[in-house]
């Protein structure tokens, strides 16, 4: 969603929730988060996996200078070498690969994505090797644009939850979801507003 779109989710979220309207006057209102639909971003959610942005950044510049074709079947010919010196992990190069072969043989359908409901295009997703719920859901909110998903996994998601609501703990990923039910249908642009949360408001 574009940055109209999250602020007309985010002040109907706070018109029901008094204390996102609060956090809203601290912290003010998020940038959108968007990705570009494909190959790539798969890839680059593998990338990011357990690390830094800083870092994911500088391997993923470095990745994708191998391959200027930015496609399924042109990172196939890439070798483990290349993609090793390039700063990816023995995993990582293993389930880049794996994600590739999905794509370029079909077994992932990349074009069958934006038509599927939420919980199908988040299985498909979560049917490759190296994908999570968390990463499923983390490209269905910023390459497909759902509305209303929220990664209850996210560490930094339920921490910045628990200083919002004033929880005397971190909730669990089943509490932060059942949490953020009452934040339906504006659940992705509320994963975007506690990640900018977490960022600027003060610990308590």
């Amino acid at each position: 969603m574009d940055k109209a779109q999250l602020i007309d989710h985010l002040d109907k979220a706070a018109a029901r929730d008094s204390q996102v309207a609060a956090g809203l006057d601290l912290v003010g209102y998020p940038e959108p988060r968007i990705s570009p639909h494909g190959f790539s971003t798969l890839m680059n959610i593998i990338i990011s996996q357990q690390i830094s942005r800083d870092a994911a950044g500088a391997i993923r510049a470095r990745v994708e200078a191998l391959y200027p074709a930015n496609d399924a079947a042109a990172f196939l010919d890439l070798s483990e070498d290349d993609l090793r010196g390039a700063g990816l992990s023995r995993p990582k190069v293993k389930y880049c690969r794996a994600l590739a072969e999905a794509v370029a043989t079909g077994t992932l359908s990349i074009e069958a994505l934006p038509s599927m409901q939420d919980d199908d295009a988040r299985d498909a997703i979560m049917a490759l090797k190296g994908f999570g719920r968390w990463s499923a859901e983390i490209y269905c909110m910023f390459a497909l644009g759902r509305p209303d998903m929220f990664p209850g996994e996210d560490i930094a998601l339920q921490e910045a939850m628990r200083r919002l609501k004033g929880l005397e703990e971190r909730p669990d990923a089943k509490t932060a979801r059942a949490l953020a039910e009452a934040w339906s249908p504006h659940r992705t642009a509320m994963s975007v507003f506690l990640w900018h949360y977490y960022r600027g408001a003060p610990q308590n």
